[in-house]
């Protein structure tokens, strides 16, 4: 498929990304591009405008609790500082020749997927559009049929669970300066919005606890094929003991609604009556019942809600004999 014409900007540091971004009326950030480009030869909501960001150093940190938004995944599979479970979550991103050019800003910022809409233009044409690519049509949600006032195509990025259930914060900058937040908050409940980036407003980098290495996890995904699909389900969780005794625990989804789920308060409930693998049982279902996917990926929802509960027990497995 031909690239649709777009002007480049390759800004060399963070200061000029920014000027750049409150200069231009409509445009996209570009980190390593494997969502973006393929979507942009799709005629997926390109822009006339594209900054690149491969330029911008500042956005390279990677250390025990900093994660630079232009840091390449790959490079969080084979760092020995990073912490465990960012590892893990991070191998199980599409393919080793991607995950070196993918980036952890981009995945975090990845665009929602649907049937509906990730097809290409003819496609779309002939279906008379969707609601979230409607082309002026006022056109409908495919998904649930007779309403156009909410998109719920899905969030299916994998870093975002292990991060939320290790307790991240995610920084923003902009035109106006720059702000902070706990992960889970970065999100909106949207197929279309996504998340609270405002325009000109860039990821730059991610940072974790200090106390990030007393905790230990796991995560567990669902996907068609091995390697290169992304999830159509996830589950991440982490916990700390204390005494032989679990004194926190956090869980996250991703693959199956518009945002991914923070479930660390079912969580903490579950603790206060903690009995092993009853509790990791009972737990897995509470959540399997919070998701509400619904069916505009390959695997039915019903089936993605009752691997959530398969996948929910295998991430928590460690604690079944606590």
């Amino acid at each position: 498929m031909r690239m649709p014409p777009f002007t480049l900007h390759t800004p060399s540091n963070l200061s000029q990304a920014l000027t750049l971004a409150s200069e231009l009326d409509d445009f996209d950030w570009i980190s390593g591009g494997t969502d973006l480009l393929p979507n942009y030869k799709w005629k997926l909501n390109p822009k006339s405008d594209v900054i690149s960001l491969a330029g911008v150093q500042e956005l390279n940190t990677l250390s025990t609790t900093i994660v630079g938004a232009m840091v390449r995944i790959q490079d969080l599979v084979e760092s020995e500082i990073i912490h465990p479970l960012l590892r893990e979550t991070a191998a199980t991103i599409a393919s080793v020749m991607i995950r070196r050019s993918a980036t952890v800003g981009g995945n975090i910022c990845l665009d929602t997927r649907c049937y509906w809409y990730n097809q290409t233009e003819e496609w779309r044409r002939s279906i008379d559009w969707c609601h979230k690519c409607d082309c002026d049509t006022n056109a409908d949600c495919r998904v649930v049929p007779n309403q156009n006032t909410l998109c719920v195509a899905t969030y299916q990025a994998d870093l975002a669970a292990a991060f939320i259930a290790l307790n991240a914060t995610i920084h923003l900058a902009g035109a106006a300066g720059a702000r902070a937040m706990p992960f889970s908050e970065f999100f909106k409940l949207d197929g279309m919005t996504r998340n609270v980036l405002e325009k000109g407003e860039m990821v730059t980098h991610i940072t974790l606890p200090d106390d990030v290495n007393e905790w230990v996890g796991g995560y567990q995904k669902l996907r068609l094929r091995e390697t290169w699909d992304f999830p159509e389900a996830g589950v991440a969780a982490a916990w700390k003991l204390k005494g032989g005794r679990i004194s926190e625990l956090r869980i996250a989804t991703t693959g199956c609604e518009s945002i991914p789920g923070d479930h660390s308060k079912l969580a903490m409930e579950a603790l206060l009556e903690w009995n092993g693998k009853e509790s990791v049982v009972a737990l897995s279902e509470a959540i399997r019942k919070a998701v509400k996917p619904v069916s505009n990926t390959y695997f039915p929802p019903s089936y993605r809600r009752k691997m959530l509960r398969v996948l929910a027990r295998r991430a928590m497995s460690p604690l079944q004999d606590l």
